[in-house]
């Protein structure tokens, strides 16, 4: 009887390996994001978290000298806490260490505004909110 059980855990945990932390609210402002990337370019197909990872990881050149990257204030791991400019604490992107991240569409609005305009110098595109919500969704 043990090795049914032993083949469901297997299952199971090979069906779920990929998945990611769902939340209505986030599902709502990641599919606003798609509506906006598919109007901007129809061969949109979803979302990718191996870009938004790169994405959070990349040096950027049109912002801010001093954070030239997400991980200038976030950190190099998603599920660790950062450090603004002024040592005060940001809480883990990871949605799996702050799972209400991504889900208040107003502070989603506030924080790309004005991280993107700081990093990029510019405003993000929605597919680069898109994935960047994904690659954090599935930390």
């Amino acid at each position: 009887m043990r090795k049914p059980l032993t083949i469901l855990i297997a299952l199971a945990t090979t069906m779920f390996a990929g998945a990611t932390l769902a939340d209505p609210a986030r599902d709502a402002i990641l599919a606003k994001f798609a509506a906006e990337a598919k109007a901007a370019d129809p061969g949109f197909t979803g979302f990718s978290a191996a870009r938004g990872g790169a994405f959070f990881r990349a040096s950027q050149t049109g912002g801010s000298a001093e954070t030239p990257s997400c991980t200038s204030c976030h950190g190099a791991a998603p599920q660790d806490a950062g450090k603004t400019r002024a040592n005060k604490a940001i809480a883990p992107m990871a949605v799996s260490k702050t799972p209400d991240r991504f889900t208040d569409s107003d502070k989603v609005a506030q924080w790309f505004d004005r991280n993107c305009k700081g990093v990029a110098g510019r405003v993000c595109t929605p597919l680069e909110k898109g994935d960047f919500i994904t690659f954090m969704a599935g930390q």
